[in-house]
């Protein structure tokens, strides 16, 4: 495609994106600064409705862009950027953000819809992929116990141990029991309960046993999906059969979750109509992102709005919250 196409293209996308009107070539023109005539500008945008580019919805009316002139419009896109009201509201969220991983998760779905207004989805820490960082044994008093296990996503697991008949625990005992339940746990899969080495010495190998007995291995399931900002989707589609098969997906959380693992998957940052693959979400687009603890993806955040959402801004707001999602998840298990 040669530039003035280019530029006439992206002037159509982004009025479209703006108003939801069909766009004339006097608003092309405009828009694009370009010093030609508006028959040159009417020729182009023929020619790119001819390409799949555009298409015209009424004999009389301007053109809007197809999936296909998206998709040109979102690759040719630079770095996107949030203003600075909201990367300073990122930054205080990020900065006060506390409480177990499902409250984190469950309040950055509604951080990022406040962003972009359109509906927001985090897909918590699959549990099959989930590993131990470290364990430690707590002495509660009083014959109880607690089990205190920090995973590879950041998320806490606590379990409550009952002594026989509230004996009380030597405190070298319990550290040495503490330090062995450690070195077998750290790396393990969460899911199980790893076998731990015999120490030699009776009392601390009871407690281990005591310790390993009353823990019941993670049952098997999908992750956890998070939702904000359903509402949003109410005022995106022109038809209420639209917003009601979205709301239905967005309900669906093995489906959602396997969408955005997908996507993630297929290397895809945006998937626009048809190449999200689910038939209900074909007026819609879906930008997603990895979210990374130490490195290592654990999750995936995404927006879900119309195909004509503002993507510029919707991929710098996924960008940055998955990023500081990490970070903070990542800064808490170190805590």
């Amino acid at each position: 495609m040669d530039e003035r196409k280019a530029t006439v293209l992206r002037a159509v996308v982004e009025s479209f994106i703006d108003t939801a009107q069909p766009v004339g070539s006097r608003v092309v023109s405009d828009l694009a600064g370009l010093d030609v005539s508006a028959a040159t500008i009417r020729n182009d945008m023929a020619s790119l409705e001819a390409d799949g580019y555009l298409a015209q919805p009424h004999t009389s009316a301007g053109r809007i862009p197809t999936d296909a002139g998206y998709r040109y419009f979102v690759d040719s896109l630079g770095p996107g950027h949030l203003n600075d009201t909201e990367a300073r509201q990122i930054t205080a969220f990020f900065r006060h953000a506390q409480g177990q991983i499902e409250q984190r998760l469950a309040d950055t779905s509604r951080l990022l819809s406040q962003l972009t207004a359109y509906a927001a989805v985090v897909v918590g820490p699959a549990y099959d992929t989930t590993t131990v960082r470290s364990a430690q044994l707590v002495d509660l008093g009083s014959g109880r116990l607690i089990l205190v296990v920090v995973t590879s996503s950041g998320s806490i697991e606590r379990s409550m141990i009952e002594l026989q008949s509230g004996e009380q625990v030597e405190p070298q005992h319990l550290a040495a029991a503490s330090a062995a339940i450690n070195e077998a746990f750290v790396g393990a899969p969460l899911e199980g309960v790893p076998a731990v080495k015999n120490t030699g010495d009776p009392e601390v190998d009871n407690l281990i046993a005591t310790t390993l007995g009353s823990l019941a291995p993670s049952s098997s399931h999908s992750s956890d999906l998070y939702v904000g900002g359903a509402a949003n989707m109410a005022g995106q589609f022109d038809a209420v059969s639209t917003v009601k098969s979205v709301l239905a997906v967005l309900e669906e959380q093995l489906l959602v979750v396997g969408l955005l693992g997908d996507l993630v998957e297929r290397g895809l940052s945006v998937a626009i109509g048809s190449e999200t693959g689910v038939a209900p979400l074909s007026e819609c687009a879906v930008v997603v992102a990895p979210y990374k603890v130490d490195g290592e993806p654990v999750g995936s955040i995404g927006v879900l709005g119309p195909t004509r959402m503002d993507y510029p801004k919707a991929l710098a707001a996924v960008h940055v919250v998955s990023s500081r999602l990490g970070e903070s998840l990542g800064e808490a298990h170190e805590d």
